[in-house]
């Protein structure tokens, strides 16, 4: 799974982009959208979505919660809300942990 946040400089992402990026459907993008006041795409002249690389990291960070750490849709939005700096610092070392790992799997492979 991919679960990283876009590198390329791009100002807004399509839902199926998301969607691909963290391998789950458009709808649950969706769903989490309606949940989760922390992602607000725009919306361009046709109602299509265009979400930001800071929603992007917002769905990352629910994702996380979610679906890593086993977090209810309400024990995620309290957390968001409550310790969202601890849930910040927690989100980060996670990203590091992930890198660290996926840079070792590949020296291991080359040994």
């Amino acid at each position: 799974m991919k679960k990283a946040a876009p590198t390329d400089p791009r100002i807004y992402y399509t839902i199926g982009e998301v969607a691909q990026m963290f391998n789950v459907n458009t709808s649950l993008i969706r769903f989490w959208e309606k949940e989760f006041d922390i992602i607000q795409p725009k919306k361009n002249k046709k109602g299509n979505r265009l979400f930001t690389p800071k929603d992007v990291d917002n769905f990352h960070k629910i994702f996380h919660l979610v679906k890593e750490r086993g977090f209810t849709l309400q024990g995620a939005k309290d957390a968001l809300k409550v310790n969202a700096e601890q849930v910040d610092k927690e989100f980060e070392i996670a990203k590091v942990l992930e890198k660290m790992k996926a840079f070792l799997l590949l020296v291991k492979k080359q040994l």
